[in-house]
């Protein structure tokens, strides 16, 4: 596997290498080895699939606060989209900013989203489907989610939004909700968070209700 780190630190494009023959190629997705080799935290706690009728489509951005704090490996298994990642780590000198790569079926592209990150993506075509990994269970007592269309993030979504959730509607704009965000994603080591471990640390530490994200 390829591991390209974005600006955000910590959060990773991963390209397959591709064995290829006359039948067409062999790649490998996921390495735990690999992950871990990159400080990334390799554990699974569940795998979700979302499928989108339409483009145009926004579903986010969503997260979970620590200790519920979570990693995601996102794929695009049919049709394409634009994923989108929000540094949300306080201490981080990328703070609010975000990161997007279009993800295919056919350029089989993932993108590793690292704890204390906002998610979320636009469907580039109709019937995309996407398929992600997260480090922990859904807690909804730690769920959290920002404004696709907070004007302090500044997004420009490559189609006009369209199908956003109800739910995703009414999350507090960062003008109201930012001094709860900072408090709870404060975490007591700020290096191992933003992947750089500690002298010693062995590694990166590591649904049905998820239906209407």
């Amino acid at each position: 596997m390829i591991f390209t780190e974005t600006r955000l630190r910590g959060a990773f494009v991963l390209a397959p290498e591709a064995r290829q023959d006359d039948r067409g190629f062999f790649a490998r997705t996921f390495c735990r080895r690999e992950f871990e080799e990159h400080g990334l935290a390799p554990a699974i706690a569940q795998a979700n699939i979302a499928f989108n009728r339409k483009k145009g489509t926004v579903r986010g951005l969503h997260f979970q606060y620590p200790p519920a704090a979570e990693t995601k490996l996102v794929r695009v298994t049919r049709g394409a989209a634009l994923d989108l990642i929000v540094d949300l780590r306080p201490e981080s000198a990328t703070y609010l900013q975000h990161f997007s790569v279009e993800l295919s079926a056919d350029n089989h592209l993932s993108l590793y989203v690292p704890e204390r990150f906002a998610h979320g993506y636009q469907a580039l075509e109709d019937g995309t489907e996407l398929t992600y990994d997260s480090s922990e269970f859904y807690t909804p007592a730690a769920e959290g989610g920002l404004r696709q269309d907070d004007p302090r993030l500044g997004i420009s979504w490559p189609l006009p939004v369209r199908d956003v959730s109800a739910k995703d509607r009414c999350w507090k704009l960062l003008e109201e909700s930012e001094a709860e965000l900072k408090r709870r994603m404060t975490v007591a080591d700020p290096r191992s968070a933003l992947g750089t471990k500690p002298s010693g640390a062995p590694g990166a530490s590591a649904a049905s209700e998820r239906g209407e994200r």
